[in-house]
């Protein structure tokens, strides 16, 4: 099958899901800084999720870059990472509502991790359809990136209940692991293509 469908619907999800998540920063409710003030853990969580979202949007274009054509099974996997993801604006109103409580900063650590277990779900999929030479394949080799990441989310979570900054640092490391593009794809489409 074509794999332009998927791509242009995945494209609209994740454009849904960050209009969702920008509808959630409600103005001050005084023209103040005070005002300005009481509104930063709100505007701080939607910062580090636009972030992810953003990563997940740039990886997943590269990702399906490299993908010839998807199967039943790849518009499944698809679609298991897209809910993980459509549940980032619950997980980001809800830690920007309560300044970084345990529970909605574990729960976020939740959404976090199962939305990059699904994109791991996803790429497995692809690779497996595609085979073990193809071109996703050999740009993710052991994925170091993917697995600390995981990793990290994972810790993060009962951690929540210790120290919520030490989350909210696990979750901005992993955030900037991954904030420059995955440039893995574009080398060996570029060594490919020579």
């Amino acid at each position: 099958m074509e794999k332009n469908r998927l791509e242009a619907f995945s494209d609209g999800v994740i454009a849904i899901i960050i209009t969702i998540m920008v509808l959630e920063l409600h103005l001050p409710s005084t023209p103040d800084l005070d005002g300005l003030k009481a509104k930063l853990p709100v505007f701080l969580s939607y910062i580090l999720s636009f972030i992810n979202v953003g990563i997940y949007w740039n990886n997943h274009h590269h990702m399906f870059h490299s993908t010839k054509c998807v199967t039943g099974g790849i518009l499944w996997a698809n679609l298991h990472l897209l809910f993980w993801l459509s549940l980032f604006p619950f997980g980001t109103a809800w830690v920007g509502a309560n300044h970084l409580a345990p529970t909605p900063v574990a729960v976020y650590g939740g959404i976090l991790l199962m939305a990059a277990i699904a994109y791991f779900i996803l790429q497995h999929t692809i690779i497996r359809q595609q085979g073990r030479g193809s071109l996703l394949a050999a740009a993710i080799g052991r994925d170091w990136k993917g697995k600390l990441s995981l990793l990290c989310y994972f810790a993060a979570i009962p951690l929540a209940f210790v120290c919520v900054w030490i989350s909210d640092a696990l979750f901005i490391f992993v955030a900037i692991l991954w904030l420059v593009p995955d440039r893995r794809i574009e080398r060996v489409l570029t060594a490919r293509e020579k």
